[in-house]
């Protein structure tokens, strides 16, 4: 079947979509059109991917205005009677077509307190822990690094405040170590200032378009709210360290 794709193109002045037509058969992905289009009339389109399995979290795009994988949505469940558009994600800066720079991320990461374990309970240098408190921070290990939660946040989509807050993937990677039963850092500080977890208003927009299905909102975002106010703001907290200095 014969399908209408607008993608996004850049040029001089900025860029713009352009309109290509290829034919779709039964069991395609929004990645597999591009990448025949690509192969049919458009040889300089950029885009990037890896696995096509949807676990490399390259191929993160916005299919018809909706973040989302390329190799994850499924051609079957597109309009068939609309053209379908393809653009960058819009909260990072567009470096060719569909490729964006994220390389704000990872500069991110490495402003974050590393894992830092408590004493060894035992003589022999183990731990004791409970089953519980590791399955807890499982679901923030699944996270893929495709930055849609980045893209859809509004802090960032909207008011490009990247150097001001770290956005829900680093979030859910600060709860996935300040929640490890062993880590004893206090990364509190750090969440309040450079990392601005206060910009954020939890409309749960990250954890709706997340792929892995964690629920960065509830589990990690909101605890580590929490935290921050159990420290900075709570009455009764401010007392006690008034009276223990």
């Amino acid at each position: 079947m014969l399908t209408t794709f607008n993608i996004w193109r850049t040029n001089s002045n900025g860029g713009q979509f352009q309109e290509y037509t290829t034919d779709i058969t039964e069991g395609m992905v929004v990645l597999d059109a591009v990448h025949q289009i690509q192969a049919e009339s458009a040889n300089d389109l950029a885009v990037r991917w890896n696995c096509k399995a949807g676990k490399c979290g390259s191929c993160s795009a916005e299919i018809n205005g909706h973040p989302k994988l390329m190799c994850m949505t499924r051609m079957a469940d597109m309009p068939a009677d609309k053209p379908i558009s393809i653009q960058p994600m819009k909260a990072f800066p567009v470096i060719k077509d569909l490729v964006t720079d994220v390389s704000v991320n990872y500069r991110t990461k490495l402003k974050i307190k590393k894992f830092k374990p408590r004493k060894p309970d035992a003589a022999d240098g183990t731990w004791r822990m409970a089953q519980s408190d590791i399955d807890r921070v499982q679901e923030f290990r699944k996270c893929i690094e495709c930055f849609l939660c980045q893209d859809v946040c509004h802090v960032l989509r909207e008011h490009n405040l990247h150097e001001q807050f770290m956005g829900p993937r680093h979030l859910v990677y600060t709860a996935a170590l300040e929640m490890h039963p062993l880590d004893v850092e206090d990364r509190r500080d750090d969440m309040k200032t450079e990392g601005g977890i206060g910009f954020c208003n939890i409309t749960k927009c990250c954890t709706n378009v997340c792929p892995e299905k964690i629920t960065i909102t509830d589990n990690a975002i909101i605890p580590l709210k929490e935290r921050v106010a159990d420290k900075f703001y709570d009455p009764v907290m401010k007392l006690f360290r008034m009276f223990n200095k």
